[in-house]
């Protein structure tokens, strides 16, 4: 004879009111660690920003301790700096064939044209180094260094205008609201540096084109202490971070302290994972009214480092500025320094603007490199070069012996890296002769994301975060490591 000891008046009302406690603790453990629930630590252990970020440890022993992305916001012309095709100067003034066009998407602003005239270059090439890399001579300075980088020549997206176009690589898509590189870095691997912020933004101050939101180094859905911090030139380097008139550093801890007492007893309450944030926010800003002061003050460095950074370096918040602050921000091991310097969008008057654009950038470029390298920095930092898309190979509206302009043009652009993990002095991927398509090793936008997780000891596909139901991660469903750069 079989005893049933369940209680038949226990009601589908009953079981769920009992275990409304149970299923609530559940949520708000998946909220606070999404991607670890039973893992040792504590929520507040892992908001804390002193130590390992969400994964503990990487994937794997990484070859990359920080990264330098040097952005070129607008899209620098492949065809006038690095991707070199004496076919276009042959063929100038013609119109572009079908054959090589083949339909392909054009912007608003050339696809009404009557033709697309091709517009060689009218600055000189030449190989350098011992590998041989073709340059021209806009950038003279980073043709010296050519044999530390590692070009890639077939890089391409789908987003053909500049906003879709910086997020998708920025955030690995082109609607906004996506985390950045930055700050999936920052999530993952955590800080090495607990007096300065894991992800820190430098903007070329008094530079113009297209505009630069705070999105693109935003934490999208991630916890809000993972965004970027720009550290800004002037009286004040990073917003609110001063105190106010009459309140000293005393007071201030004293005040952080009994604010942290009362949030947590909030958390406790609400269990709101930003209370998390917030609180480790304001104890980073705390320790950054310190560091960063010394950080920002430049006095200290020799006569010898402003000459080779070039005359711009001397002055707060140019492009060559920002990589003297790089350096010393690298040095001081903050993850991710990601430098933004705008306006390569050259739609017209390309010869003149671009020569500007060499004039801020190619000494510093170049510069923070040697540097990186001559401290034996270079052996764990990776340095990146590049824009969001290449341009096109014909002429956007007239095209005359001295002047021309260049479309957006996806299909193919160039990109180069030194550094830490990355093969020196090669060239991988190709165009065809007329830099029109990839016709070797094309390497998309998801692919160079993965690459660059990879070398910082993370696989892409493991680093998620779960928001409003689905598992997201920087390359979406996408992206395969570039192996043949890996030193």
């Amino acid at each position: 004879m079989c005893t049933h000891n369940h209680n038949k008046n226990y009601t589908r009302r009953d079981f769920l009111t009992k275990t409304t406690l149970g299923m609530g603790a559940l949520s708000m453990a998946s909220m606070l660690n999404p991607t670890g629930m039973f893992a040792k630590n504590t929520p507040l252990e892992q908001h804390s920003g002193n130590g390992g970020g969400i994964l503990g440890r990487p994937h794997f022993p990484p070859k990359v301790k920080r990264v330098i992305y040097l952005f070129q916001s607008g899209a620098p012309s492949q065809l006038d700096l690095f991707d070199y095709k004496p076919l276009l100067n042959k063929m100038n003034g013609q119109d572009l064939p079908e054959s090589v066009q083949q339909g392909q998407r054009l912007t608003g602003m050339s696809s009404g044209q009557a033709s697309l005239p091709i517009a060689g270059t009218i600055f000189d090439f030449k190989q350098h180094g011992q590998s041989g890399a073709w340059m021209s001579n806009l950038m003279p300075y980073t043709s010296k260094v050519v044999d530390d980088l590692c070009f890639i020549k077939s890089m391409y997206t789908e987003a053909i205008n500049h906003d879709p176009a910086i997020t998708f690589l920025q955030t690995g898509s082109q609607l906004p609201g996506r985390p950045s590189i930055g700050s999936w870095v920052s999530y993952g691997l955590g800080s090495d540096n607990k007096n300065l912020p894991e992800f820190v933004v430098l903007v070329t101050k008094d530079k113009y084109g297209q505009p630069l939101y705070s999105r693109l180094w935003g934490n999208g859905f991630l916890p809000s202490q993972h965004q970027g911090v720009q550290f800004r030139a002037g009286k004040d380097p990073v917003l609110y971070l001063t105190n106010p008139p009459g309140i000293d550093g005393k007071s201030r801890r004293e005040q952080l302290d009994h604010l942290q007492k009362l949030e947590k007893i909030n958390h406790e309450d609400v269990g709101d994972p930003e209370i998390l944030a917030r609180m480790a926010q304001y104890e980073m800003a705390f320790r950054m009214q310190t560091s960063v002061p010394e950080i920002m003050d430049t006095k200290d460095e020799p006569d010898y480092i402003y000459d080779m950074y070039g005359e711009d370096s001397r002055k707060p918040g140019t492009f060559a500025a920002n990589c003297i602050l790089a350096r010393r921000l690298a040095e001081r091991d903050v993850k991710f320094i990601q430098l933004y310097h705008q306006g390569w969008d050259q739609h017209g008057n390309l010869p003149n603007a671009i020569r500007v654009q060499c004039k801020d950038t190619d000494q510093a470029t170049a510069a923070l490199i040697t540097d990186l390298k001559q401290r034996g920095m270079l052996e764990d930092t990776l340095v990146i070069w590049g824009g969001e898309f290449g341009r096109t190979n014909y002429s956007q509206g007239q095209l005359t012996a001295t002047n021309f302009g260049r479309d957006h043009h996806p299909k193919c652009f160039t990109i180069f890296m030194a550094g830490a993990g990355i093969k020196k002095g090669i060239t991988l991927g190709a165009t065809d002769e007329f830099g029109y398509n990839v016709v070797q090793r094309p390497v998309h936008v998801h692919d160079f994301q993965a690459t660059l997780m990879h070398l910082l000891g993370v696989n892409h596909e493991k680093l998620t975060f779960k928001f409003q139901g689905r598992r997201y991660r920087l390359t979406d469903v996408h992206g395969e490591v570039v192996n043949e750069i890996l030193a």
